[in-house]
This record gives C-alpha cells, structure tokens and sequence, in this order.
C-alpha cells in the first residue's frame, strides 16, 4: 500500500512510520521534515500536499498540538490551538483527502484519553480530541468507495515523560502497544471505530 503518514518524525509518527515502512510504500509528511512539508492549519497546504503525493491507500495523522493551560487564565487564542491544529487540521486531512483517497482506502486520526478522562489544564485537548472520535463516527456512514476511518485514542506515551505531570495516575502505555492501534486501523476492517490504547 501506498501510506502517507502526517506527523511522521513526531514521538508516535516515527515510530509508526518505522513500522509498515517495512511492507509499505510510506509518504512521510512533516511541517519542517519528511519527504513533503505540511501545515495541517492551512487548506491550502493541505490540498498542495494531496497533490504532490497523488493517489493513495491509507492515510495515518500522528499530529496536531493542543493547548494545555488552566482554565481560569485561558483565552480564545489559546483554545484555538487546539482546535485549529489538532481538530480541524485533521478534519481537513479527510475533508481534502476524501478526493484523492484510492477506493477502499482508509485514514487514521489520532485523539486521545483525555476525551473521557480529562485531567486539569487539559479542557483543550478534551474538547479536540472528542470531536475527533465524533467526526470519525459520523464520518464512516458518509464516506465512499469503501472508504474506510478510525480514530487511535491513546494515553499518555512512555516516550513522552514531558507530560506525565499532567497525567497524575495514568499509567503511560508502551510505544508498541500504540502502534499496534495504529496497525488495527490501517490493515484491519474496521471503521468508525476509536481504538483506544490505554
């Protein structure tokens, strides 16, 4: 298959990338990096990326940034970040997507543990990554061709020991546990599904 993989030199993407580059044809998509560049904040960049790449068979999205702050000093700015990143930045990957994906294709976006078990500081990435798992689930009973999507809800990563301060409990999840959603996503059969990897 022919894979793009967004967000691919980042902590969950490389690993993903390293992964099916083994049987795969792998595109790796990066805002600074990779084989194309990409800012999943801008349509623009989105469509020219679809176009360098051409058609394809899978797409996986490790990317999008939230904002983590309190939220009695957060702004609209700040909530923004999340959603312009995060959220739209993926809906627009399928949105776009949708009109160069191979029939029986398949994305993959990523949200995460936060949109059931949230933590202080992080409404953002709450509200993001709950609207991800919806439009994933929305978006399954319209897309075409066979079409396929899914969401890989994660908890915090071992890789990431930056963020277990916001986690207090949560036990981080092996890296290959989470690739292991990725793998059910992507060659697997399923669609409209979140997987979560907790």
């Amino acid at each position: 298959m022919k894979i793009i993989i967004v967000g691919a030199s980042g902590t969950i993407g490389k690993h993903v990338a390293a992964s099916l580059e083994k049987e795969h044809e792998i595109i790796k998509v990066g805002s600074k990096s990779g084989d194309i560049q990409a800012d999943i904040t801008a349509p623009q960049s989105i469509e020219n990326l679809f176009k360098k790449a051409g058609a394809f068979d899978a797409l996986v999205s490790t990317a999008g940034d939230a904002h983590f702050g309190l939220l009695k000093t957060m702004t609209d700015k700040d909530f923004r970040k999340g959603i312009d990143s995060k959220l739209m930045g993926q809906i627009n990957l399928v949105l776009i997507g949708q009109h160069y994906i191979n029939p029986k294709g398949s994305f993959t976006l990523i949200s995460g543990v936060l949109s059931d078990d949230p933590v202080v500081s992080g409404a953002n990435a709450s509200a993001a990554n709950g609207a991800i798992n919806a439009f994933v689930r929305a978006a399954a009973i319209e897309l075409e061709n066979g079409v396929r999507i899914n969401a890989v809800s994660p908890t915090v990563v071992e890789e990431s020991p930056g963020y277990f301060p916001y986690f207090p409990g949560h036990i981080p999840v092996a890296m290959s546990r989470v690739v292991t959603g990725f793998h059910k996503s992507v060659l697997g059969a399923g669609t409209g599904q979140v997987i979560t990897v907790y």
